[in-house]
């Protein structure tokens, strides 16, 4: 029980979330998924993950929500152990557009669910994986985007600011966290088929 890794991803009912979910479950892990609205894709998930032999709870929780992300640390804490892994995955896509058109209501959605959901979930995993805390250490992945790099004009400029913030939050966290047993690492995926693109 000791050296169990109990893994959470955030939008894990479909898409890069959930093929990591599957992974990590074939590797050992216990998992929770989390997903906002598709409970039936995040039930079917967890169903292969279970299949698996491999212990699984889907939470639905608003990551951009502090005190939704708090409920869902709260469960797995009961449900699961204190976690020691984390995979920041969920991010959203508005329809393409250039600047000009967006309205400040959707810039500010996709910043609150893109950034301040990787800020409240490392925040509540920071917590139980430090060393300092009682903690045995963990690893915190970011997902990020390659549009962090081009700035997707006349498409997805939000997008790309919140992809670029999550570049900067996972450089700075990693040198904050690194005495403390914690590793924070970014990937930044090109395009991937997926159901957000």
């Amino acid at each position: 029980m000791m050296n169990e890794k109990i893994l959470l991803v955030t939008g894990s009912s479909r898409g890069i979330g959930a093929a990591t979910t599957i992974l990590a479950a074939n590797k050992g892990y216990s998992i929770c998924l989390n997903y906002l609205n598709d409970e039936k894709s995040a039930f079917k998930v967890r169903d292969e993950i279970l299949n698996l032999g491999a212990k699984c709870i889907a939470v639905r929780a608003d990551v951009s929500n502090e005190h939704q992300v708090k409920k869902m640390f709260d469960d797995i804490d009961t449900q699961l152990g204190s976690i020691t892994h984390l995979v920041n995955n969920v991010g959203i896509l508005k329809q393409k557009m250039p600047l000009i058109d967006m309205d400040g209501e959707r810039f500010q959605q996709v910043l609150l669910t893109n950034v301040m959901s990787h800020f409240y979930c490392s925040s509540e995993a920071i917590k139980r994986m430090s060393i300092s805390r009682g903690g045995s250490g963990g690893s915190i992945v970011n997902v990020s985007s390659g549009a962090s790099k081009s700035g997707s004009p006349f498409e997805y400029i939000d997008y790309a600011a919140s992809k670029g913030a999550v570049d900067t939050f996972t450089t700075g966290l990693s040198k904050e966290v690194a005495a403390d047993g914690i590793r924070v690492n970014c990937v930044r995926p090109g395009g991937i088929y997926t159901q957000l693109t």
